[in-house]
């Protein structure tokens, strides 16, 4: 979960003094000095923004480590901190605007064992390719999917993700038939709308949405999601009056972004009204603040059904947890991550950092919703547990998940029949993955 920009408005009058002070310009280009400089930055960081501060050690000796990773490591509060990483400016900027390399893909196991595709970005070389959910991955590089089996889930070894670097894979197909396909990893712009559509029955228009990552319009301003402007007026347009929200696979993102979603699905009366209220260290505790919502549109709807799993993280959560004292909200599938804190990048107030190409994202902020709930560090529960069934594609109305959705909506509450077997799965895809691409996950 990223913070948005108006936090930087509000911090942007702190000075600043300098990290070191060094008296020869020549020592300035050395590569021992350049480091230990960046390495001073993100123990200030920590220092002044974690939002743990307190936990921060104050016996480091900076010469003793020989990255920056390993330093951060040892200054972040294990008992609760899973998420404070360090990357570049470059790439931070890029994840929050969509802007990805690889391949395009998601892969997960059905409750057979089987690996499937989970989605694949339109522009992706994937997409491109013609690749879609619900194909089972059976060989990679001339290899079997089983010798790429480690611990409960798969490491299918794609190699980094930048342009060039080629793989093979072998599917199969729905109607049983295999394909084999080699693509390239390339720069692509990704979709965080996997699918929309709309289903009527009866008296009902309900709306299936499959929201996969809360990013931000490249260059658009103020920070918003033209996608999420798209799907709200398709919703419009077709006079919805239930929503299914599936967040499955969605690690969270942009802040901003999911304060939009809020303000479109929020009804109307609600507006004026707390949406969250955010925590910072005792340090910082002058720029805490309250969020209220702002209707946008016209979605008039008394109640929200999302679909979730260990994979529905961060700003997922915060989008469910401050909806849900105003409307009703029922969860299927799973539950969720658990990440109750955010976290915004330092770059900005550190010389040494913004010189480097050096970001540093340490959590920096709880938020808690109108009712006080804030401490969600074991995730929600789900008001009723289906699979996700992989070997079925976006908008098959068999799907478990979405099955389970359809008939709560038509009589209110889960019955008998509806319940199933459920295993909760022992591996999900953001289980491979730490720091900015937990966030994001894809290859």
């Amino acid at each position: 979960m990223k913070s948005t920009n108006k936090y930087f408005g509000a911090i942007a009058f702190l000075v600043l003094t300098p990290l070191s002070f060094i008296s020869c310009d020549d020592e300035v280009d050395d590569p021992y000095y350049l480091s230990v400089l960046v390495k001073e930055a993100i123990y200030e960081g920590m220092q002044d923004w974690y939002y743990w501060n307190e936990e921060v050690p104050t016996n480091i000796r900076l010469q003793n480590y020989g990255s920056n990773e390993d330093l951060l490591e040892d200054l972040t509060y294990k008992s609760l901190d899973k998420w404070s990483y360090l990357t570049t400016i470059d790439a931070f900027d890029k994840a929050f605007t969509g802007q990805n390399a690889g391949h395009g893909v998601g892969y997960t196991l059905d409750q057979e064992g089987k690996v499937f595709l989970t989605f694949v970005y339109e522009e992706s070389p994937a997409g491109k390719d013609g690749w879609q959910r619900g194909w089972e991955i059976v060989e990679v590089n001339q290899r079997p999917i089983s010798a790429y089996k480690v611990g409960n889930g798969y490491d299918l070894q794609l190699g980094p993700n930048t342009s060039g670097v080629n793989n093979t894979f072998k599917m199969r197909l729905p109607d049983g038939s295999t394909v084999d396909r080699t693509i390239s990893k390339e720069e692509y712009q990704s979709n965080s709308v996997l699918h929309q559509s709309v289903i009527v029955e009866e008296n009902n228009k309900i709306g299936y949405w499959v929201y996969n990552s809360f990013k931000a319009t490249p260059q658009v301003q103020p920070t918003r999601s033209v996608e999420v402007e798209e799907s709200m007026a398709y919703f419009e347009e077709n006079g919805i009056n239930e929503l299914i929200i599936d967040l499955r696979y969605n690690g969270g993102g942009s802040v901003a972004v999911a304060e939009q979603i809020m303000n479109y699905l929020v009804p109307a009366d609600a507006t004026g009204k707390l949406m969250y209220t955010n925590a910072f260290n005792q340090n910082k505790s002058k720029l805490n603040e309250e969020q209220h919502f702002k209707k946008k549109g016209n979605l008039a709807l008394e109640r929200l059904v999302f679909i979730t799993s260990r994979g529905s993280a961060s700003s997922s959560e915060l989008v469910i947890n401050c909806l849900s004292p105003y409307m009703e909200t029922i969860l299927i599938g799973d539950n969720t991550y658990g990440k109750p804190v955010g976290a915004f990048p330092l770059s900005g107030f550190y010389k040494p950092l913004k010189e480097n190409n050096v970001e540093l994202v340490p959590i920096t902020f709880a938020i808690a919703n109108a009712e006080g709930q804030a401490a969600y560090y074991n995730g929600f529960p789900v008001d009723f547990f289906a699979a996700d069934d992989p070997t079925r594609n976006w908008g098959d109305l068999e799907e478990d998940r979405v099955k389970a959705s359809l008939s709560y909506i038509r009589n209110g509450s889960f019955r008998t029949a509806d319940k199933q077997h459920y295993t909760p799965p022992s591996w999900a895809m953001i289980d491979n993955f730490k720091g900015l691409l937990q966030e994001f996950p894809v290859y």
